[in-house]
């Protein structure tokens, strides 16, 4: 479990949150919402402390991630797999040394092994016949899918999406949006979902944190969302709502 505990974070002058609390249970999809700049991605970034906050705690099974020496973070950070938003992908390699990558960096397995776990990966992402291609050769659904089984690759307890469907047709997204259920279900893994896309939050999240006006304004089960008496939030929705029926009309 990912407790996340009275988070405060300025950079500068610029206050972005205050106070944060909210838990992350085992198996479960958490979707992080609101507007651009709210700090969502940064709140992102403190779980696997990837940055430290001015105040508060993030603990994973109890111990504080901002309290770990380096080696004993490193391996805390080897429980997070992350799908970036631009895929994050090395175009001077093979598509197939992508999702290896994190298996010859943090593993001692054999190239058999290694073979073997990037062909199920990208097996799991429906993409069996891609491993020789070139990054330059693949659309963007297809990078999100590949930088999808390299997150994946090491067996991840977390996985951490940002705007896994920024940038992609609505068809290519759902797409996206049936293996973020799939791998929750199949690995039973827990995933935490930055997005603006409340097609993909209905369709992925059994929980929601709204980020607004530097705070957690709510946080909740996704089915109770649209019953809030949060003002600012049913606004956020209802905005995404007419874009997403502006787009598809």
């Amino acid at each position: 479990m990912i407790e996340i505990k009275n988070l405060t974070k300025s950079f500068g002058d610029l206050v972005v949150w205050r106070d944060v609390s909210f838990d992350i249970q085992d198996g479960e999809t958490t979707a992080v919402i609101g507007r651009s700049g709210c700090g969502k991605s940064v709140l992102l970034k403190h779980l696997n402390a990837l940055l430290y906050p001015d105040e508060g705690n993030v603990l994973i099974d109890g111990r504080c991630v901002f309290e770990l020496s380096y080696s004993e973070l490193r391996k805390v950070r080897q429980r997070f797999g992350i799908l970036f938003q631009g895929g994050a992908l090395f175009d001077s390699i093979s598509t197939f040394e992508n999702v290896a990558f994190p298996l010859r960096y943090f593993t001692e397995q054999t190239e058999d092994e290694i073979t073997h776990n990037v062909n199920e990966a990208l097996g799991m992402v429906n993409l069996q016949e891609a491993g020789m291609k070139s990054t330059s050769e693949l659309s963007g659904g297809m990078r999100k899918r590949v930088g999808l089984a390299r997150a994946i690759i090491l067996k991840p307890d977390y996985l951490l999406y940002d705007e896994p469907t920024s940038g992609l047709d609505p068809k290519t997204s759902d797409e996206i949006n049936e293996l973020i259920v799939n791998m929750a279900d199949s690995l039973d893994i827990t995933s935490i979902v930055i997005t603006h896309d409340m097609h993909s939050v209905l369709e992925v999240s059994d929980k929601v944190a709204f980020l607004d006006n530097q705070k957690l304004s709510w946080f909740g089960k996704t089915e109770d969302m649209k019953h809030s008496e949060n003002q600012n939030l049913l606004e956020f929705i209802s905005a995404s709502e007419y874009q997403i029926n502006s787009k598809t009309a």
